[in-house]
């Protein structure tokens, strides 16, 4: 089962938007919110709670790509998060997940004892490649998996 897949299937809130994961490695991950008019604003275009999803969706997909072997060990939660809305968003968007800290560092933390806590940014894109909102979730790993 491809990361995509197991988040399809266990985060009821991936499904009910019907996100598409792209393209999911432990340096990038690629989700996809397609455009559906029951997801939208009062503009037109993505609610805001539907971009956070897609956005919050990337950064667990490139956790569980860049962590899934520590996960008898640990088990990663979001710490926070934080959104800012850039542009107006209209149609299909795609977010774009990475590791704000080299996933050796973070795992060098967890064998020494210490929770680490590591930045994943994200970049909402339109189709046309306009930034529409930047974000930034802070997640951890949470020894004890």
């Amino acid at each position: 089962m491809s990361i995509g897949e197991m988040l399809a299937a266990t985060v009821p809130m991936a499904r009910t938007l019907d996100l598409r994961f792209l393209e999911t490695t432990p340096e990038r991950a690629v989700v996809a919110l397609p455009d559906q008019a029951d997801y939208h604003n009062h503009v037109g275009g993505p609610h805001a709670g539907a971009m956070f999803t897609l956005g919050e969706s990337a950064s667990g997909a490139i956790v569980l790509a860049a962590f899934g072997d520590q996960l008898a060990r640990a088990v990663p939660l979001a710490v926070r998060a934080e959104i800012a809305y850039k542009k107006l968003a209209m149609g299909p968007v795609t977010a774009t997940a990475t590791l704000g800290r080299p996933a050796a560092e973070v795992v060098a933390e967890l064998d020494g004892g210490v929770r680490p806590e590591f930045p994943v940014p994200v970049v909402i894109r339109r189709e046309d490649g306009a930034v529409t909102g930047e974000m930034t979730v802070v997640w951890t790993l949470r020894p004890g998996g």
